[in-house]
């Protein structure tokens, strides 16, 4: 990932890390990971630390535990990460359903919210089988209705929001590093 217009500047005037909030599907993993190495900043995907502390991938979690054990392990994970200097953080779609976690992801860092129409979430999630809220009969009304209820609450939580439904991957990050570049850390 080339960003043109940023390549020169290597750091924030904060080191506080940058939660990536959003959907499914936004874009919180793969836009995550260009924008950490355009900051020169550690990545972090939740769902992946969650997956190597357990020893089970995401399906299988819910499978044993459901979503409320899975939201449990998904706190306490966040928990460990909230004080991670210099990192860019990609959190699951559902860690803002927690009054707690909201708070805490105010107060410990930065909080960008990846807004997807939900169009585009369908188109990058319907045929993924690692997304287990999804194993319905109709996935378009699940996210639908998972958007109407999670989408206030994205929009609390953040600092920043960003549109990933169309832009590419170049264009997403060189608009999130003038927002990052041009916020200044005040909490």
């Amino acid at each position: 990932m080339n960003c043109n217009n940023y390549k020169n500047i290597q750091k924030l005037s904060y080191n506080d890390p940058i939660f990536l909030i959003g959907m499914m599907g936004s874009g919180k993993t793969t836009i995550g990971k260009h924008l950490a190495k355009n900051l020169n900043r550690k990545f972090l995907d939740l769902d992946h630390l969650i997956e190597l502390k357990s020893g089970l991938n995401i399906p299988t979690i819910f499978e044993i535990v459901g979503e409320v054990g899975f939201r449990e392990q998904e706190s306490c994970v966040l928990n460990e990460c909230l004080n991670c200097k210099n990192t860019i953080i990609a959190t699951g779609g559902g860690i803002i359903l927690s009054e707690k976690n909201r708070i805490s992801l105010m107060k410990s860092g930065i909080v960008v919210y990846f807004k997807t129409n939900i169009n585009e979430l369908f188109k990058r999630t319907y045929k993924d089988n690692n997304r287990p809220l999804l194993s319905t009969k109709d996935p378009y009304i699940t996210i639908e209705k998972m958007l109407k209820l999670r989408e206030p609450l994205y929009l609390k939580t953040a600092d920043l929001v960003i549109d990933t439904s169309i832009n590419s991957i170049e264009n997403i990050i060189n608009s999130l590093l003038i927002l990052l570049y041009e916020h200044k850390r005040i909490k």
